[in-house]
């Protein structure tokens, strides 16, 4: 049992009073800003880094999914997402990857970082950067603020709506709202940037890490990545960190060994690197700021997000986002990741065995080729609370899916349109009609189906 201390009662200015105070500056959590904004709110948004994007740039993710059906053939996604594509591609930023169950876009997360901040500045948001979440203030059973740390001491935001885009749901447990662990503890990734890659003339790199791997404690696991638009740099993911895959991710000890580990294993590929190849000219060029955690806490929403409903595509009345990407378990007790499909079949790639294929159903005469996300997975039943990003409220199976970006930023989008109707409505969040928020994202340039 720990040693308590007392902290003495204090009183805390509150800085700034808006509409809608956003949690986390994600994409997602940007994003729900923006067009909570552009809908006429005054909205702040809370930060702990020193910039917009998340995964995309702190941790250096720099691939988005395809925004089209498993077919490749109708849009199903756009919104901000593929507006931000389009304002990449102007500035050669970006390149699109056609065909690709993998990939979609790669984009420069450096140039990213830039546009993100044009985009605050033109909703005209109250960016708080270096801003950590401290607690939330209740009165009377609601949200009334939330407190904030940074450089300038402790301080509050007021205002009549939040939403949780931490990405861990760290405002929803603090609330002390009913949060659940992810079922299998997916590991964790520390990216890296490296430059000279062109260097290693086409290295097998996982040849190279299922016999050498050993040496240089580096896991058996599933490495990829790619080269940076408009520069000479090749990010890679090739790291496998299960520190941060316990029934706690999110505890201090776990998440702070996570990245130790993570940056150990970065330089072990270095090393490795250069053994295989002591001619090569492969330089670290830059660390994940953030280590890439897959699955962390889930909320306990008005609906569960289920893998059958995913996988075989169900239609949803309050559908507010659309995905194709394919289910990936990422495992924590064996090496490898299973990637299901919504045609039926299964494969499971393994370090140094072949690719097993097989079929989760039987084949049928039709299969989906989108699932989609309710807008209840997405609602705590407070009545100014939602919740947006990977802590949504799915199954290990939906989550192995919908976590991808491009389907967050959706969710994203929807919670700031549902923030925007209830407080012009003046109604609790639960009681927002579904069909008005899908009328008004479409409105917005989403694809809504």
């Amino acid at each position: 049992m720990p040693a308590i201390l007392a902290e003495p009662a204090r009183t805390t200015p509150i800085v700034h009073d808006c509409d809608l105070c956003v949690v986390g500056g994600s994409c997602t959590g940007l994003f729900a800003a923006v067009r909570a904004a552009r809908l006429g709110l005054r909205v702040a948004i809370v930060e702990q880094a020193n910039c917009f994007g998340g995964v995309a740039t702190l941790s250096l993710v720099n691939v988005w999914h395809s925004l089209l059906d498993t077919q490749f053939e109708q849009p199903i996604i756009a919104g901000l997402t593929l507006e931000i594509e389009e304002r990449l591609r102007r500035r050669e930023a970006l390149t699109p990857v056609d065909g690709n169950p993998s990939i979609g876009c790669v984009f420069n997360s450096e140039e990213l970082k830039i546009e993100l901040d044009e985009l605050a500045r033109e909703a005209g948001l109250r960016v708080f950067f270096h801003t950590l979440f401290a607690a939330p203030h209740v009165v009377d059973g609601r949200l009334e603020a939330v407190l904030i740390e940074n450089k300038s001491g402790r301080a509050a935001i007021r205002a009549s709506q939040f939403i949780d885009a931490t990405g861990d749901g760290d405002l929803a447990a603090r609330l002390g709202l009913e949060t659940y662990a992810g079922e299998h503890g997916q590991p964790a990734t520390t990216c890296a940037r490296f430059g000279g890659w062109e260097s290693l003339g086409g290295l097998d790199l996982g040849a190279e890490l299922r016999e050498h791997g050993d040496e240089f404690r580096l896991p058996p696991g599933f490495a990829w990545g790619d080269d940076v638009p408009g520069g000479h740099s090749h990010m890679l993911a090739g790291t496998r960190v299960y520190e941060a895959a316990t029934p706690d991710p999110m505890a201090g000890d776990a998440l702070t060994a996570a990245e130790l580990e993570g940056r150990r294993q970065v330089r072990a590929l270095q090393q490795l690197l250069r053994a295989v190849r002591p001619d090569s000219r492969v330089t670290l060029e830059a660390l994940a700021s953030r280590i890439g955690v897959r699955e962390a806490r889930h909320v306990r929403c008005l609906y569960q997000l289920t893998g059958d409903d995913v996988l075989s595509g169900r239609r949803f009345p309050d559908a507010v986002a659309n995905g194709s990407y394919r289910v990936d378990i990422h495992h924590r007790d064996q090496p490898g990741v299973t990637f299901r499909y919504l045609d039926g079949t299964e494969e499971h790639h393994c370090p140094g065995k072949p690719c097993e294929r097989g079929r989760w159903r039987a084949e049928t005469t039709s299969n989906p080729t989108f699932y989609q996300v309710p807008l209840r997975s997405l609602l705590t039943g407070l009545p100014n609370v939602s919740v947006a990003g990977r802590m949504l409220d799915a199954d290990a199976a939906a989550h192995g899916a919908v976590r991808v970006m491009v389907n967050l930023n959706q969710c994203g989008e929807a919670a700031g349109v549902a923030a925007a109707l209830a407080l012009g409505g003046g109604r609790a969040l639960p009681d927002v009609d579904p069909q008005e928020v899908r009328r008004a994202l479409a409105a917005g340039g989403s694809v809504v189906l």
